[in-house]
């Protein structure tokens, strides 16, 4: 397979019903909670979030936690009596959280650029000023970092898109967009983890699968891990 692994260093809007500065809370049913962090799209960010998934986990009040980007969803077992012990109880812990950078694995992923897959370069191009080949040496001289999974299985959210390559996604998404795409959405980079409707930015398409549900470990990709995009082809 055309991906070289190996160990390294190391939801819909919501009504708020608490925030401070520091952490924005809301829920989501009855059971459910999401701390927010503040700021916006970054590393530390992120990674004090993990910190906060982390410290969280020992509690057996808690089912599951399920971290986004830059957010926690916390799922308590039963419905919380108290709301507001709840809400000290986060803002405690997100308190006593310090960003932590986890032990991840670095991906590189060899991509071919351009072609008949990269159906929105030209759109990318447009919207930055960039050339063509302009917007391929930036896509791939990044290195980029996990942040969560969702939206399909085994789609990673990458940050460290370089800030000239942001382009907003599609208002008319495409149909058909095959899994394995590289694409650009929004400050974010990805690659498609299954084939149809995708409103990202294609820009170059990787043989790989990023989740195989036979597989021992069915993602590709968990947070924190590294990924880089390498330049397999290039055809502008």
């Amino acid at each position: 397979m055309p991906v070289k692994s190996h160990s390294a260093r190391q939801p819909a809007s919501v009504p708020a019903l608490a925030c401070s500065s520091d952490i924005k809370l809301s829920t989501i049913g009855a059971r459910a909670w999401l701390v927010e962090a503040p700021g916006g799209f970054d590393l530390p960010a992120q990674r004090r979030i993990w910190s906060l998934a982390r410290l969280l986990h020992a509690d057996e009040a808690i089912e599951a936690l399920i971290p986004g980007v830059t957010n926690l969803l916390v799922l308590f077992r039963h419905i919380p009596a108290d709301e507001t012990a709840i809400r000290m109880q986060l803002h405690a812990a997100w308190d006593q959280a310090q960003a932590i950078s986890p032990q991840g694995k670095l991906i590189e992923i060899p991509v071919h650029y351009g072609g008949e897959h990269a159906t929105d370069l030209e759109a990318v191009c447009r919207h930055t000023g960039l050339s063509p080949r302009e917007v391929v040496r930036l896509h791939h001289q990044s290195e980029y970092t996990v942040f969560a999974l969702g939206s399909a299985p085994g789609f990673g959210y990458l940050h460290g898109l370089d800030p000239l390559l942001a382009t907003p996604r599609k208002k008319v998404p495409s149909l058909s967009m095959l899994k394995g795409t590289v694409t650009i959405g929004g400050a974010q980079a990805g690659v498609s983890a299954l084939t149809g409707p995708n409103g990202w930015n294609a820009i170059g398409f990787a043989e790989l699968a990023v989740f195989d549900p036979l597989a021992a470990s069915p993602a590709l990709m968990a947070p924190g891990d590294r990924i880089r995009f390498l330049p397999q082809r290039i055809e502008l």
